[in-house]
C-alpha cells in the first residue's frame, strides 16, 4: 500500500481527498509540518480559497521552503495547482515557483459565471502516463475563479470563455485545476496515474 502525503493547507477538501486515494488503495497521512515530509514516495497539495493565505499558510509551517526542493512526485489540487506557478494575481501574491507563469483571474464572458463552476470537457494536448486512460471528452469538476495559462506545461486544458490549463506536468511536478475526488472516474482515474507515475 502506498503512503501519499497530504498537505494540510487550510484548505476544506483535504478529507475528501484523503478518502478518494483510500478507495484507490493508497494510504493517505495528513501533514501539517514540513518536517513530516520525509520519507513520503509521494505528496500532494490539495487547496481551496485564496492564494495569499494560502501561501503564508505555507511559508509558517515550512512548505515554501522545502516543495522546490522534493525529489518525489508531486500533484497540486485546484488552489494547489495554481501555488506551484510563480505568482498569482489573486493578492499579488508569489508563489511556489515551480512552473513558469502567472495564475490570473477568469474573465468570463456572456452567459458565463465566475467562478467557474461545474462539469467541463477536458481537451487533451500532450501525451502523459498522467491522461492514460482518460479519453478526448472526459469531463472533470470544476470550481475556481483563476486560472494557470495554457504554456508548454500544460497536457490538458480546458474553456470557460477562456481557455486555461486543466492540466499540468514538469518534470516531477503536476497539477490539475479540477477537483479528482469530485470528479468519479475521470478524477480517480487521474490519482490512479499519479499513483503509478514515475517521472525521469
Amino acid at each position: 500500500m502506498m503512503e501519499v502525503a497530504v498537505i494540510d493547507a487550510g484548505g476544506a477538501n483535504f478529507g475528501s481527498v484523503c478518502y478518494a486515494l483510500e478507495r484507490l488503495g493508497a494510504a493517505p497521512r495528513i501533514v501539517r509540518d514540513a518536517d513530516d515530509l520525509a520519507g513520503a514516495p509521494r505528496v500532494l497539495l490539495p487547496g481551496v480559497g485564496a492564494a495569499a493565505p494560502a501561501m503564508t499558510l505555507l511559508h509558517e509551517r515550512g512548505f515554501a521552503e522545502v516543495l522546490p526542493a522534493l525529489q518525489v512526485p508531486l500533484l497540486g489540487i485546484c488552489l494547489g495547482m495554481q501555488l506551484l506557478f510563480e505568482s498569482s494575481e489573486e493578492g499579488g501574491v508569489g508563489c511556489l515557483g515551480l512552473l513558469p507563469g502567472r495564475v490570473r483571474k477568469l474573465a468570463g464572458g456572456p452567459g458565463l459565471r465566475v467562478p467557474h463552476m461545474g462539469w467541463n470537457t477536458l481537451e487533451q494536448v500532450a501525451a502523459s502516463p498522467l491522461l492514460d486512460g482518460i479519453g478526448s471528452e472526459a469531463r472533470a469538476y470544476f470550481v475556481h475563479g483563476y486560472a494557470a495559462p495554457v504554456t508548454g506545461d500544460c497536457i490538458a486544458a480546458c474553456s470557460h470563455g477562456e481557455r486555461f490549463a486543466a492540466v499540468v506536468a514538469r518534470g516531477r511536478v503536476a497539477g490539475a485545476q479540477f477537483h479528482p475526488e469530485r470528479s468519479s472516474a475521470t478524477g480517480a482515474r487521474l490519482l490512479a496515474n499519479f499513483l503509478q507515475w514515475n517521472p525521469t
